[in-house]
């Protein structure tokens, strides 16, 4: 008989290990410095002639200094996941965390930059202040409806790409998700009807990318804490003042067909695919609603850390596909599949926005990777360790960027797979080597992830 080991505190271990480290990132030189003459190349006097030539033109900023591949994660800290509105002193861990799998993953230099601008005018404000630093902003942990609006405005305002991951990140790999399941179980998602479980950041923005994608508005049926969005409910001119990314998907859908009021257990019925991107479960979506959906159906429940319904619940109510956000069960819907491939990408070409078709292009290049390894009811999706996938997502999103014209570099899917494929793995290689010279510090506690 084995003996069991304990299992690990994560929250009482990331405590001490944040504290014993000070922190997660730091910033470090790259270039050389044998001398102090050195210094007549990178600062006074040498660093003059590349201040003026900039100066004359701005774009050579991307060229002549670290703006090309330096990016900020920017967060106000109104709606963290899983934690809610704890201010930006409480995000910036968060913020940092996403500094790091944005270097590790992506090769990308992240600043955490958190903020105490709660008004959207004041925020949007912000962002372009700081536009001359960075090649680009991932927006991060804002709370809805507010957060629509900063991204709409700030990619209309700004000349470097703008994402919020809460939004297209989590949208992309769900569509990527998506395709692949749909395939696996041999339906065309354009003809299906797909039911969205909660109205925030996530779901509202695949909404829109299924529309894209060519998913007729009126097969989905999208419902938030309130029922579902319909023409005719209660508060649908309410709606269209405080919330009018809603409005819109209630005047699209034309609430799938349903009629206002209708239950959640009607929505389901028929249903081939379900999307909950909402509170944290379990019994949140409930077994027997499972139960009425289509035969050989799709349920994603995405919420963490607990699932708006146990996976096995799921398949024991008859469902053929199950994901979910967790990394412990098949299937995990994980933005942090996403996000770094698409930042290297058009970073990479010096794109001056990011748009839905880009995000639609990553998704689509993660399922054919997973469709190339070979699909099964347990893997419709990469996993984070298949390290390859990320500079395919990036080569896919500089090339349509591209193609828009948003580019202000040219490149090929090989050409841009190779670069990106060097970074990412130049990055890695420096991280082992300062932790196999052990110039990142053994951790002084003993656990096993």
């Amino acid at each position: 008989m084995t003996e069991e080991k304990p299992k690990v505190d994560w929250y009482d271990l990331s405590v001490k290990l944040h504290r014993f480290y000070g922190g997660k990132i730091e910033t470090i030189p790259k270039v050389p410095v044998r001398r102090i003459k050195d210094f007549a190349i990178w600062y006074t006097p040498g660093v003059a002639e590349p201040s003026r030539r900039i100066a004359e033109n701005p774009d050579l900023s991307f060229e002549l200094t670290s703006r090309w591949n330096t990016i900020a994660v920017v967060s106000d800290g109104t709606r963290v996941l899983g934690l809610g509105k704890i201010g930006p002193e409480g995000a910036y861990p968060v913020m940092e965390g996403k500094s790091l799998i944005f270097k590790y993953l992506g090769g990308v230099d992240a600043v955490p930059l958190v903020h105490r601008a709660r008004d959207p005018e004041k925020f949007l404000e912000l962002l372009e202040l700081i536009e001359p630093t960075f090649g680009g902003i991932n927006l991060e942990d804002i709370e809805s409806p507010k957060c629509f609006y900063i991204l709409e405005e700030a990619r209309k305002r700004l000349k470097i790409p703008v994402w919020h991951d809460d939004q297209q990140g989590t949208a992309a790999v769900t569509l990527a998700g998506l395709i692949n399941a749909f395939y696996y179980v041999g339906k065309d998602m354009r003809k299906s009807r797909i039911v969205i479980f909660g109205a925030g950041a996530a779901n509202l923005a695949l909404y829109r990318l299924l529309k894209i994608y060519g998913v007729p508005p009126e097969n989905m049926v999208v419902l938030d804490s309130k029922g579902v969005l319909h023409p005719d409910r209660f508060d649908i001119d309410k709606l269209m003042i405080s919330h009018p990314w809603k409005y819109q998907v209630a005047v699209e859908t034309k609430g799938g067909g349903l009629p206002p009021g209708a239950p959640i257990e009607k929505a389901m019925e028929g249903a081939d695919a379900l999307v909950a991107a909402s509170r944290p479960g379990p019994g949140v979506i409930k077994k027997e609603w499972v139960s009425k959906m289509a035969k050989d159906a799709i349920v994603f429940a995405e919420a963490n850390p607990v699932p708006e319904i146990w996976p096995w619940e799921a398949k024991e109510a008859g469902a053929k596909i199950v994901a979910t956000g967790r990394s412990d069960f098949p299937n995990q819907v994980n933005n942090s599949l996403v996000f770094p491939g698409v930042f290297r990408g058009v970073l990479d070409v010096r794109a001056t926005t990011v748009t839905d078709t880009m995000a639609i292009s990553a998704a689509e290049e993660l399922a054919k990777y997973a469709r190339e390894k070979g699909l099964r009811e347990d893997y419709i999706i990469p996993t984070m360790e298949e390290w390859d996938v990320y500079p395919r997502v990036a080569a896919a999103v500089a090339v349509k960027a591209v193609e828009e014209g948003k580019a202000r570099r040219t490149t090929t899917f090989k050409e841009e797979y190779e670069r990106a494929k060097e970074i990412i793995g130049l990055t890695r290689k420096k991280y082992q080597l300062m932790w196999d010279s052990e110039l990142i510090p053994r951790p002084p506690y003993d656990y096993e992830p």
